[in-house]
């Protein structure tokens, strides 16, 4: 499998929302030993899981264009 072989090139603006993906993940972490995170611990999954949606949109992408190129 090929798999993860494929090379892709990403600018620094598709990176944004992986990033912020891995920082909300970060938090949600955190959030579980802290007390303050935990007013705003639905409001943090909900950025994660859009960023996460996003990120695999993105890279799905980037993906199939490659495979065409």
């Amino acid at each position: 499998m090929n798999f993860f072989k494929i090379k892709t090139s990403w600018s620094n603006a598709e990176f944004i929302p992986l990033k912020l993906c891995i920082a909300a993940a970060y938090i949600l972490i955190g959030s579980y030993f802290h007390n303050f995170f935990l007013e705003y611990h639905a409001a943090v999954i909900a950025v994660f899981l859009v960023m996460v949606i996003w990120s695999v949109y993105l890279w799905l992408t980037k993906m199939q264009n490659s495979k065409r190129e």
